[in-house]
């Protein structure tokens, strides 16, 4: 993981890869080779104030994923926007996988990795040291009543 970063508290990034899932099923199931399988390794700003993964359009187009809906999109600035959607966007980030729908910007360069993101893979921001942290170092921790 490389970190940067980009000035707000909170706010950092890291380097984390995007997987096509459904590409890695067919590979798994043998109906694609592993090489063929579409990811793509992005810069992504760690936000604990944004909720939802958000791609920039040419990830997405690398991936080869395709529209599955609309999501609205309310900006910090106060700015509101209706954005297409993709599935099963494959995360992995520090040993760690999840899928997510992602909302798609189509100027945007780095990817925005919101709450719920980092909610689902177990990790606290330490915001003064510019990194995640494994909630659990050795496994993702699921609470049951």
């Amino acid at each position: 993981m490389k970190l940067h970063g980009v000035g707000d508290v909170g706010r950092f990034s890291v380097e984390f890869d995007v997987v096509n899932r459904r590409d890695l099923l067919l590979s798994e199931a043998g109906h694609l080779r592993p090489e063929a399988v579409r990811r793509v390794r992005l810069e992504g700003v760690v936000d604990t104030g944004a909720t939802r993964l958000v791609l920039p359009k040419k990830a997405v187009q690398a991936l080869g994923l395709k529209d599955s809906g609309k999501m609205g999109v309310r900006y910090a600035d106060g700015r509101h926007a209706v954005r297409a959607t993709v599935e099963d966007v494959q995360v992995e980030l520090l040993g760690r996988h999840g899928v997510f729908t992602a909302a798609v910007e189509p100027r945007r360069k780095t990817a925005l990795i919101g709450a719920i993101v980092l909610e689902d893979l177990d990790f606290l921001v330490d915001a003064t040291h510019q990194r995640l942290v494994p909630r659990d170092p050795k496994m993702i921790i699921s609470e049951a009543e």
